[in-house]
């Protein structure tokens, strides 16, 4: 026998109490480890939807915004413009839309909600170039009716954001997800699912 009398129940005190503050202090130590992994304000702030005012954009006018890092495009179309769309079908690659990144709403021959509104990503589909906005016709070449031109290689779309037959880019603008919030808003970011 030892001298000394072993105080078993005081060790058993003392072990618990180690262990409940260690466990304590591991779990201080992980909390900023596990909310690195959580997207910042700037990141959220990228992602969230915005709202763009369309009584501020007249027509033939094009308003372009960032969201998501990517130009978004709205064009205010005339209804001249919107009737003259499917008399380009022959000229273009994919004039249904069939091959397009696009909601399924806007699956249609002006590829909107509304044929007065455009709404698509400035970035050309061969290169990720941004096309610039040239509505008139004549301003490219004797057989241009209006629409978008991407001077770097050369690709054309029309006010549809409709790719023509014979140009570098293989597919149709994007369309991003958005939707009406109003007569007069539209939110780029939201399905018009989404009620």
């Amino acid at each position: 026998m030892s001298k000394y009398e072993i105080n078993t129940s005081r060790r058993k005190f003392l072990s618990a109490v180690t262990t409940v503050i260690g466990g304590v202090g591991a779990g201080f130590a992980v909390v900023p480890f596990v909310g690195s992994w959580l997207p910042s304000a700037q990141a959220k702030a990228l992602g969230a939807p915005i709202d763009i005012d369309l009584a501020q954009i007249e027509v033939g006018q094009k308003v372009t915004v960032a969201w998501r890092g990517k130009p978004i495009i709205v064009v205010h179309r005339n209804e001249d413009t919107v009737s003259k769309l499917s008399s380009l079908d022959q000229k273009l690659r994919d004039p249904k839309s069939a091959e397009s990144n696009q909601p399924l709403y806007t699956t249609n021959g002006f590829r909107s909600i509304k044929p007065e509104f455009l709404v698509l990503e400035g970035i050309c589909t061969h290169l990720g170039c941004v096309p610039t906005y040239k509505p008139e016709a004549g301003e490219v070449d004797a057989s241009w009716v209006g629409g978008f031109f991407c001077p770097c290689h050369g690709s054309k779309y029309d006010l549809a954001g409709r790719v023509f037959k014979g140009v570098p880019a293989p597919l149709n603008l994007p369309i991003p997800p958005h939707r009406y919030v109003g007569d007069q808003i539209i939110r780029i970011g939201e399905d018009s699912s989404i009620v």
